[in-house]
């Protein structure tokens, strides 16, 4: 929790100090008012009082009264604009940090987990700071000021008031042992509900078209009998803390008056006006005295739980990021759009056995060097070390003759225009995903987002929808078919004007003549520029200049298409499970 608080700037710590002096002037005006109202007592039972001076002293009590209001609402205000401030600044740094994670940091949180830390855990620390900083200082300055107070008076009440707060702490400590480990599971549960609702909201389709709605409302059902058992259990906890407490109230002032009658009976007649004043003072202070312990309660009963969000929170700011930034950020002399693997091997960090092995190959700036191979041969996790999405175990992944690791992962991703397996669209419209992105240039033109559209094939469509261009894209591109997505994502790539494009698996859901099409328009397009293409066509791959096999992470493969016909029997069995011999050139 202090690790967080780092994070105040120094406008908080100044309005914190503010916050301070003004929750001193409030608990001055609140504990001022009793002394008053025992002038008021002993006013009233004087002979000879004028109503004047009863009167000036009820004005003081009201300007304490309006004073300490006051004083109140403007502590409000600041604490919730600092707790805002907080919040803000806290998110942005989780979401920062999310960014800037390897894909295995990634892994290490659910998306579901990131959600709830991101959102639920950090609204967590917003309400403890802005309720708790006003009652974690309100509440020991009004104990001690209390008690100092009432030290004097009697050591009767003294005690009375010493073993209700006793009483009340001693309870709240049960609770809190009982309480605290389960709050830790009820933020769990919070992820797996999300989890569930997500999962049934990407899933909408598959979830309808096989009827497993009433499988899916009891999945949920379960997780949210179980959230809603849990928070039961722990409400079912704090709500003895009410009755509880206007019990020790009630019975702290029924003692007082109990034990202040007995003292005022046996008290001289002089000495009875005093003790029925102090015992109505006393009364009054020993409620903010129990006030006080019961706002440190409060703030006990929040702290745990916000505790619990502190440490999720700082798992994720805290997690080492494995991919650092090298230190080259401009054009080097060295080479141009080549791309080279020198004796690369790849195995994730959890991981006994390589999925990558002893993988090296060199591709020239214009060429098209293809990956093929069986599903699971590591395909789509070699051309991610290009990007950096990983880094190489051993051994050098190359980019115009600069290891990638030399890079700063911004310029580096600048030479790339990256097209993934699965289309990714987002929120807004045709252009603005076409033009997503800082590719350390201006951004692209009309023109150009005309171009790489029509390169991409996807002209046709995009200027029967009805604002063409400018038409809504909905979040995942639920909108449009799986086809034009791709082809949304290619043109995308396209518009970056880059050196290297990296096609993992985009042309899987085009039709055979699209994807005949497209690639030779792309070919013209990109005549000066290194493609990278994995695929499960042949169809695809037959014309590129290189093509790699491979299987079971190990290179078996290697040359054109008809040499890999003749060498290759792994690549042949491929080739000849999709096409004829006649078709294939064989």
């Amino acid at each position: 929790m202090l690790k967080l608080f780092k994070n105040f700037t120094k406008k908080d710590w100044l309005f914190i100090l503010i916050s301070l002096a003004l929750i001193f002037t409030q608990v001055w005006l609140e504990l001022k008012m009793p002394d008053y109202m025992s002038e008021i007592t002993q006013l009233v039972q004087t002979e000879g009082s004028e109503m004047k001076d009863i009167l000036i002293n009820g004005g003081y009590m009201l300007a304490c009264a309006f004073g300490s209001l006051v004083a109140a609402i403007v502590t409000g205000y600041i604490t919730s604009k600092i707790s805002s401030n907080f919040s803000k600044n806290i998110r942005k740094k989780i979401f920062t940090k999310v960014e800037n994670l390897a894909m295995q940091e990634v892994k290490q949180f659910s998306t579901n987990s990131l959600i709830t830390r991101t959102t639920n855990d950090v609204t967590q620390i917003e309400m403890l700071i802005a309720m708790g900083m006003q009652l974690l200082i309100k509440a020991p300055i009004t104990a001690i000021w209390a008690v100092t107070k009432i030290l004097n008076k009697s050591w009767q009440w003294s005690t009375i008031t010493g073993i209700a707060v006793v009483v009340l702490m001693s309870v709240i400590a049960i609770l809190m042992v009982i309480v605290l480990p389960r709050f830790r599971r009820v933020q769990k549960l919070i992820d797996k509900l999300n989890g569930v609702t997500r999962e049934n909201l990407t899933g909408i389709r598959v979830v309808r078209a096989f009827n497993a709605e009433q499988y899916q409302e009891d999945k949920f059902n379960v997780a949210n009998n179980n959230l809603t058992n849990q928070q039961l259990f722990n409400q079912s906890l704090f709500s003895i803390m009410q009755p509880l407490m206007y019990l020790i109230m009630n019975s702290v002032t029924l003692a007082i008056y109990f034990v202040g009658a007995t003292l005022i009976k046996e008290a001289g007649i002089a000495d009875k006006v005093v003790l029925f004043g102090n015992m109505v003072v006393f009364s009054s202070y020993a409620m903010q005295v129990i006030m006080a312990f019961l706002m440190l309660a409060f703030i006990f009963m929040m702290l745990p739980r916000a505790q619990v969000s502190a440490n999720r929170i700082n798992e994720v700011l805290d997690t080492q990021i494995s991919i650092k930034d090298g230190k080259i950020d401009k054009p080097t002399t060295k080479e141009v759009g080549t791309v080279e693997f020198k004796n690369v091997s790849f195995k994730y960090p959890d991981a006994d056995e390589y999925l990558l092995k002893d993988i090296s190959f060199k591709a020239n700036k214009g060429d098209t060097v293809a990956f093929i191979g069986s599903t699971g041969s590591g395909k789509s996790t070699l051309i991610n070390l290009v990007p950096r999405f990983y880094d190489a175990t051993e051994g050098e992944v190359l980019v115009d003759g600069v290891n990638v690791k030399d890079y700063t992962q911004e310029y580096l991703h600048n030479k790339i225009g990256y097209v993934p397996q699965k289309a990714v669209m987002f929120n807004g419209t045709v252009s603005s995903n076409i033009a997503y992105g800082d590719n350390g240039k201006e951004k692209a033109t009309e023109e150009q987002i005309k171009k790489a559209i029509e390169v991409a094939q996807g002209k046709d469509f995009v200027e029967k929808m009805d604002d063409k261009y400018e038409s809504h894209i909905a979040q995942g591109g639920t909108n449009v078919s799986g086809g034009q997505k791709q082809r949304l994502a290619i043109a995308r790539a396209i518009a970056r004007d880059p050196e290297i494009y990296i096609f993992d698996d985009s042309f899987s859901a085009l039709d055979y003549k699209t994807d005949s099409v497209l690639r030779k328009e792309l070919k013209k397009y990109t005549a000066d520029a290194t493609s990278l293409i994995v695929a499960q066509r042949i169809g695809t791959i037959m014309n590129a200049d290189q093509i790699i096999v491979l299987d079971n992470g190990v290179v078996v493969g290697k040359g054109t298409h008809k040499e890999l016909l003749k060498n290759c029997e792994v690549y042949k069995q491929i080739a000849l499970s999709q096409l004829s011999e006649k078709e294939l050139g064989a």
